[in-house]
This record gives structure tokens, C-alpha cells and sequence, in this order.
């Protein structure tokens, strides 16, 4: 189901965000299975894809994600089943938000350990996650400082394919993000700008914007 526009913070953006779901047409994935069948029947969520907007079923412990109801899950078990119908999902609209979303903006700097080490701007990144780092405060700098904002440097810095969009995610709510990145988020005020947050995708500044 892994769209190449999907984000890489999130499991359901605009652009390369880290998705949270590793979705693919099969539904299968790469992932070992855990040994407690239990565990892992016990684990499965439902999510949206906003560029899709569908609703699909996304297993926590194996990382797999299905269009389809998992084989053999009671729907009882899955954390949100019932919650958010597709046609609940089609109305909304990613870039004017419902209840409970916020919208933030964010840059993204990759490291050879991110999930996914290749970007809009490097088919392959090799700079360790203490490079990554240190670039990100040096970006959080220049814009604490007033030299630019972060529209601007992720415009042509960010590592996700939001930069076309100057980084602009739209809006989002709980479960659609990556969980550091989400929990970051959503603790800003609108207007403010975080410290740098890790996620699988690698190391993020976000700003909220609504």
C-alpha cells in the first residue's frame, strides 16, 4: 500500500514523511513475526491513508499492513475498528483538518540508520545519526535566529518530499503519525518550534502551524 508520495513522518501525508506503515499490495512484510501468535493477533490497529484516504488495518508488533480485514482477527480486538468509516475518511479534507487534527510543518535530516537512507536530494545518504544531528541544530539556529524560517530551509534542506511544499504536512491526527513524531507535535503550541525529534525517518524540527 506504501505510496512513493507518502510521507516520511507519518503513515498517511503529502509527501515523503516517514510513513509509520509498511504497506504493501500484498500486505505482507519482510518483518519476522513475533513467537506469541497472541500477541501479535492482539495488536492490530486501524489507520488512514490520506493520500488514498481509506481506511487500513496496520499490525504494531509485525509492522504489517492490509487494505483487508487480517485473516483470523476477531474486529473486537483491533484498537479504532469501527471508529472512522471510509466515507467519514473521504470528507475530510487532509489540507482543512476535523476535530482533534492540528497541522504542522517540519524538516527532515536522514542518516545512513533511517529507514529509508535516500531522499528527493541523495539516492543514498551515508551521514552517521551524529551528523544528522548537529545539522539539525545548525538549521534550528539560523531559524531561532530570525536569518530564515523553516518554510525556507525546508524547501530546499528537508530530506522528505514535503519540501516541495515548503514542508507543509497539512493536517493530521492521533494515529497518523509516527508515535515521537506525533507525541512532539501535538505538545506544541501553534507558532512554536520543537528541538529536534527522532523517529524511524531520522531527525525532525516541526512546527505547528494550526
Amino acid at each position: 500500500m506504501s505510496d512513493k508520495n507518502e510521507n516520511e513522518t507519518g503513515t498517511y501525508n503529502n509527501g515523503d514523511v516517514a510513513p509509520n506503515n509498511g504497506v504493501n499490495i500484498s500486505g505482507t512484510s519482510s518483518v519476522s513475526q513475533p513467537s506469541s501468535e497472541d500477541n501479535v493477533s492482539t495488536q492490530w490497529e486501524t489507520r488512514i491513508s490520506r493520500t488514498r484516504k481509506m481506511v487500513y488495518y496496520y499490525n504494531r508488533a509485525t509492522k504489517e499492513s492490509t487494505w483487508v480485514l487480517p485473516d483470523g482477527v476477531d474486529p473486537s480486538t483491533i484498537k479504532g475498528y469501527g471508529d472512522q468509516t471510509v466515507e467519514q475518511v473521504q470528507s475530510v479534507d487532509p489540507m482543512e483538518g476535523g476535530v482533534g487534527q492540528i497541522r504542522a510543518s517540519h524538516l527532515l535530516v536522514k542518516h545512513i540508520g533511517s529507514r529509508r537512507p535516500s531522499s528527493w536530494k541523495e539516492p543514498r545518504i551515508e551521514r552517521t545519526k551524529e551528523e544528522a544531528l548537529e545539522l539539525i541544530k545548525s538549521y534550528r539556529a539560523r531559524i531561532i535566529s530570525g536569518e530564515c524560517d523553516l518554510g525556507e530551509l525546508a524547501s530546499t534542506e528537508s530530506d522528505c518530499s514535503s519540501a516541495k511544499r515548503n514542508g507543509d504536512l497539512g493536517f493530521f491526527g492521533h494515529g497518523q503519525m509516527q508515535p515521537s513524531f506525533e507525541e512532539a507535535a501535538f505538545k506544541l503550541e501553534v507558532g512554536e518550534l520543537s528541538e529536534p525529534v527522532w523517529s524511524d525517518s531520522g531527525v525532525h524540527l516541526i512546527l505547528r502551524t494550526k
